[in-house]
């Protein structure tokens, strides 16, 4: 009689949410004795599983299930804990023919909050909903939060920080899927300006040019790293950071799981799909959110827009700044983050 239960987990991307699935993960692992857990997402999110000590091997989707599905087949998986549930991942699931495992994706109530601003969305994070999908296997919240792992080599061309930025910086994150959820470089020019150190900014080749500007509008005290970092070079400098500002994007989680002190910014989206910086057992005061509850409009999407579907882009412009500043100047050091 064979022992070990072999899983495979499938969530395609993107970065926030694949890093929401690791409690999921860890507790499989230590919960279930002998259990052999896999995991399937693209190619491009190799870099935020690779060095995961819970995963025994990461399978990458790469626009093709010609050789790979094969693969999937051969392994003799008992279980498929789907945590995307899309039709790619309803499709490998149906192909392998285990005991299947999903969660509740709240669709209907999403659409009800965006479209007739009626909310009966539950009072969960995400992160417990993916664990109510391996409930059944007797695995349950260990409450030791969300998991991120580098590789104990550093990146070799990780930029040098100058000297004043080593006795303490905060990340700001200037990236995010949608415009809607971005906080506009004109406040953030605001908020780093007041701040009483100096300032990372952090972002993907499309955030550079808005760094830029950020960063002619600061007088030198911030450094722009927006395009020039791999995923995990721009999460060593969100665990080195005092604190994080961040909009609803994937490095958001990623600062969660240092347990960082996050300022998130919520546009268009509201922290109550369930996807705010997961921290059990962090005291509220240290993380923020920031917003602007009063506003009829919102949320105007469960994803976001290019631009503001009423042209005000209230929910983003009316932030207010100095309730920011003001926390991201009471962080305290985190010195000790700082030897990597």
């Amino acid at each position: 009689m064979r022992i070990t239960s072999k899983i495979l987990i499938i969530r395609f991307s993107s970065i926030g949410d694949i890093v929401l699935t690791t409690p999921v993960i860890r507790c499989l692992k230590t919960q279930i004795p002998g259990a052999e857990i896999h995991y399937l997402t693209k190619k491009t999110y190799f870099e935020v599983l690779e060095a995961n000590p819970y995963l025994d091997k990461v399978w990458l989707y790469d626009k093709n299930f010609n050789d790979l599905l094969p693969q999937l087949q051969s392994q003799g998986f008992d279980q498929v804990i789907d945590l995307h549930k899309n039709f790619r991942s309803l499709y490998v699931a149906r192909h392998l023919g285990v005991k299947y495992h999903s969660f509740n994706k709240l669709n209907v109530r999403k659409w009800l909050i965006v479209n007739c601003k009626l909310n009966v969305l539950p009072s969960i994070h995400l992160v417990d909903r993916y664990l109510s999908a391996v409930k059944i296997l007797g695995v349950f919240n260990d409450q030791q939060g969300l998991d991120y792992f580098l590789a104990e080599t550093p990146e070799k061309e990780l930029p040098l920080l100058p000297e004043s930025y080593i006795r303490g910086f905060i990340a700001v994150v200037l990236g995010g899927k949608h415009n809607t959820k971005i906080l506009p470089a004109e406040k953030v020019s605001v908020i780093c300006r007041e701040l009483d150190r100096p300032v990372v900014l952090l972002g993907g080749t499309e955030d550079h040019e808005r760094g830029e500007k950020i960063v002619g509008e600061v007088d030198r005290k911030a450094l722009n790293l927006c395009g020039s970092l791999s995923i995990n070079g721009s999460a060593r400098f969100l665990r080195m950071a005092d604190a994080v500002l961040t909009n609803d994007t994937g490095l958001m989680h990623i600062a969660a799981a240092f347990h960082q002190r996050i300022v998130s910014v919520w546009g268009n989206t509201i922290p109550e799909f369930g996807m705010y910086p997961y921290m059990p057992g962090e005291e509220p005061s240290h993380s923020l959110i920031a917003e602007v509850k009063s506003l009829s409009c919102r949320p105007c999407s469960k994803l976001g827009h290019k631009q503001c579907p009423k042209r005000h882009f209230r929910c983003m412009n009316d932030i207010d700044t100095r309730k920011i500043i003001d926390f991201l100047n009471a962080a305290p050091a985190r010195s000790d983050q700082r030897q990597d």
